[in-house]
């Protein structure tokens, strides 16, 4: 065996093994956000605990908008544990963070505007990861 081929062997190896971390990456990242907008952060909205009537009453929005908001939760936290939808959903909660983050500074008079950036860190990378099936997802072809 040629040294050429050699060094192409452990390449290919060490592509593989950096590979399979990523995904192993992503799968956790993947499931602990979900863990978190499911459990964490909508449940509360959708049992009405004080914590989460309070805020929605500063802000100045209806118990209706605190559901929603609890839903839209929930459907991004399943979106993130759907393969498919993983993407696109983790896009939707940054989406979902950047309105969080207006309201925070508007609202709230900033108080804990910087938390959703903490959130839109490792969603990025899960829609990043993920681009090749929200594209597909799309109809788009990279």
């Amino acid at each position: 065996m040629s040294s050429t081929a050699t060094a192409a062997t452990t390449t290919t190896a060490t592509a593989a093994k950096s590979s399979k971390a990523v995904v192993r990456v992503v799968w956790t990242l993947r499931i602990l956000l979900a863990l978190f907008f499911a459990l964490a952060s909508a449940l509360p909205k959708l049992l009405a605990l004080p914590a989460a009537t309070t805020v929605f009453d500063a802000i100045g929005v209806g118990h209706w908008f605190m559901y929603l908001t609890g839903l839209v939760e929930v459907a991004g936290a399943v979106g993130l544990l759907v393969r498919r939808l993983a993407g696109p959903a983790a896009t939707a909660l940054i989406v979902f963070l950047a309105f969080a983050f207006v309201t925070q500074l508007t609202a709230m008079h900033g108080e804990n505007a910087g938390t959703p950036f903490i959130f839109m860190v490792p969603l990025a990378v899960i829609a990043w990861n993920r681009r090749a099936e929200t594209a597909e997802l799309l109809g788009r072809s990279r």
